[in-house]
């Protein structure tokens, strides 16, 4: 895949960590359990292959994604790995109330001692459907700085209520940010994940440091994808660009298709503007040219870890990029 790419780091000395975001992305054709089973499969890799964290995400009522509930399917990652961290990406907290989620994520931390993390962000469901069904009102996103707080409360068992099981110390909280989770995280002094436009807004990472001062720490989120030449790992990453396309159309983000079949298509002038624009925003290439264009973000950004959201439909590619992406760790 373009020879040994160089590890890209922030020092000399210093490789940056990398991670993965697996959102149980479903397949046209398979189960919503078979994609269950391919992220439990997907985290046993990344152990293997030196990854710092596993995170897993949380959609309500999305056809393509069979993840709804992280803190059960964390559950079955932590007993199917042994050393990894393992985390969200996130729970969204104005669906749950503060102590719900403070108790699913203690009895993580209980069972996987020193392993879990918990991100939370502040996006409601994407339907109106899907926030009557959650019982979640628009104002609830309002009230995200005073849920966090609470959440944060609870977890340290400073709270009124003791959640139970207790734990000393609790799971790391992490906000995933578009601006203004970015200002919450600066003011609460929390660790940020942040992607898309903010990864070209110098002015906000830096007040984000400014803000949360030596408690900073920034993760950046890309969709990541290493093939055996820049054109290939273009392709394989189009599924998911059609499926985000689609989505536009349809009303639902749907399934993941083929390369063979998206490429099959005939999209209309606008359709194929959007994909070359969500394509803009991915790092991809060989080996070689992605260690570059990480070497160039993490620079830009002055990022402490790179999260990869990447997925596209067929397995070996999957694994062959996860490990194409992991060489880069090594010093």
């Amino acid at each position: 895949m373009g020879g040994v790419a160089p590890a890209f780091t922030q020092n000399m000395s210093k490789p940056t960590p990398l991670s993965l975001l697996d959102r149980s992305r479903t397949r046209i054709g398979e189960s919503d359990a078979a994609a269950l089973e391919r992220t439990i499969t997907r985290a046993r890799s990344a152990e293997s292959l030196g990854y710092h964290r596993f995170w897993v995400a949380e959609h309500h009522g999305v056809p393509g994604i069979a993840s709804g509930s992280p803190a059960v399917l964390l559950a079955a990652l932590g007993a199917a790995t042994d050393t990894i961290r393992i985390g969200s990406g996130g729970v969204m907290l104005p669906n749950h109330a503060p102590l719900v989620i403070a108790e699913q994520f203690l009895m993580l931390e209980a069972l996987y001692p020193g392993r879990v993390d918990l991100g939370v962000g502040r996006t409601l469901g994407f339907t109106p459907g899907v926030r009557r069904a959650l019982r979640t009102e628009l104002p609830a996103a309002e009230r995200f700085a005073d849920d966090l707080a609470e959440l944060r409360s609870v977890l340290a068992g400073t709270a009124p209520i003791t959640a139970r099981p207790a734990a000393n110390p609790p799971p790391p909280v992490f906000v995933l940010a578009m601006q203004r989770g970015l200002d919450f995280a600066g003011q609460a002094g929390l660790p940020a994940v942040v992607g898309g436009s903010l990864l070209r807004a110098p002015d906000a990472l830096a007040q984000y440091r400014d803000r949360a001062g030596d408690k900073s720490h920034l993760i950046i989120s890309a969709d990541i994808m290493i093939a055996e030449t820049r054109e290939r790992a273009r392709q394989l990453l189009l599924p998911e660009a059609w499926a985000m396309v689609r989505s536009r159309v349809t009303g639902e983000f749907g399934p993941l298709e083929s390369v063979q079949s998206v490429m099959s298509q005939h999209p209309t002038p606008a359709q194929r503007a959007k994909v070359e624009d969500w394509l803009a925003g991915a790092i991809y290439g060989d080996a070689t040219e992605v260690a570059a264009q990480l070497e160039e973000l993490v620079a830009r950004t002055g990022a402490d870890e790179v999260m990869s959201t990447a997925s596209t439909f067929a397995d070996p590619d999957r694994d062959q990029a996860d490990a194409a992406l992991a060489a880069m760790m090594s010093p």
